[in-house]
């Protein structure tokens, strides 16, 4: 069966309702204040799950008259939705934790507050494996956001765990609110994290130069190409766009052109899958702007020079 986006957005919602309550029931039984800043950030991880679902399922729509180039970026602002809660779970975590610090308050019945984040670590374990599925299938940016802070909850509920047994079994004070803080600041380095991603899907980001120049290269097979230019990459939710322009021999005619471009498609959709590729044919030495390196840097050439 195939891990799609939609069904591993689906699988966290159940996930964070699951850890929810599971959490509400031993914050109220501890006291621990790392134990009430996991069950914050489980109930805002339930409202970036939502946030993740409807912007999956809203980026998996296909173009429409409106949205020609389809709905992808979709699934960015929902990332930036979920950088936000995380954002603001950090801080109300960080506040709870400073007040604790000084107050001296000390946890209470350690032993559920450690059952309910093992049985935490366990559950997202298994929704981090499902989604990177998701991921190597689709590329999708919500999802890897949406994972990022699952991520972020093992080590937070190994916080928990590690706070209370410090604090209540070894008589360590103060260990509950450092832990707090510490995972606050993990949230926070996260967020920055996603939010950076998903700005670079929105501002039409390049591909890294890793992807361009394995492009280039399956391009650069193509014998009768005289050479590649103004290559524009970026990436829509889980879609990929690519388009360049080529030089052919002039002698060639519009159907000959035509022939060669529909064959390098083909290698680059092969090596490419999902990607929307636009080739526009020039002529041995026409130069479109001269002057502009942006536009006219032959990337086979620069290939080769590497090499």
């Amino acid at each position: 069966m195939t891990v799609t986006p939609t069904r591993a957005a689906l699988a966290s919602v159940a996930t964070a309702l699951l850890l929810g309550a599971l959490k509400g029931y031993a914050a109220w039984q501890t006291g621990s204040v790392a134990m009430l800043a996991s069950l914050a950030d489980s109930l805002l991880d339930l409202v970036a799950s939502l946030v993740t679902l409807a912007g999956v399922r809203i980026a998996a729509q296909p173009a429409d008259a409106k949205h020609r180039f389809g709905h992808g970026k979709a699934e960015a602002l929902a990332a930036l939705v979920q950088v936000a809660l995380i954002s603001v779970s950090a801080s109300f975590i960080a506040v709870r934790a400073v007040e604790r610090f000084f107050s001296g308050e000390v946890a209470a019945q350690a032993e559920s507050g450690i059952i309910v984040s093992l049985i935490a670590i366990l559950a997202t374990f298994a929704l981090t494996a499902y989604q990177r599925h998701a991921i190597d299938a689709s590329g999708s940016i919500a999802i890897r956001t949406d994972r990022l802070h699952y991520q972020s909850d093992l080590l937070l509920n190994t916080g928990v765990i590690a706070a209370l047994v410090l604090e209540q079994f070894l008589a360590l004070r103060g260990a509950d609110p450092v832990f707090g803080i510490a995972i606050a600041l993990w949230l926070l380095w996260g967020a920055w994290t996603g939010a950076s991603e998903a700005m670079g899907q929105l501002m039409d980001r390049e591909w890294p130069e890793e992807k361009r120049r394995a492009f280039v290269e399956v391009a650069a097979t193509e014998p009768r190409l005289e050479s590649l230019h103004d290559l524009r990459t970026r990436t829509s939710g889980a879609q990929d766009f690519a388009q360049f322009h080529i030089h052919l021999p002039g002698e060639l005619s519009v159907a000959q052109a035509h022939d060669v471009t529909d064959e390098l498609e083909a290698k680059l959709e092969a090596a490419f899958p999902g990607t929307e590729i636009l080739i526009h044919v020039d002529p041995v030495g026409q130069i479109d702007q001269p002057g502009d390196p942006l536009r006219e840097a032959d990337e086979i050439e620069q290939l080769k020079d590497a090499e």
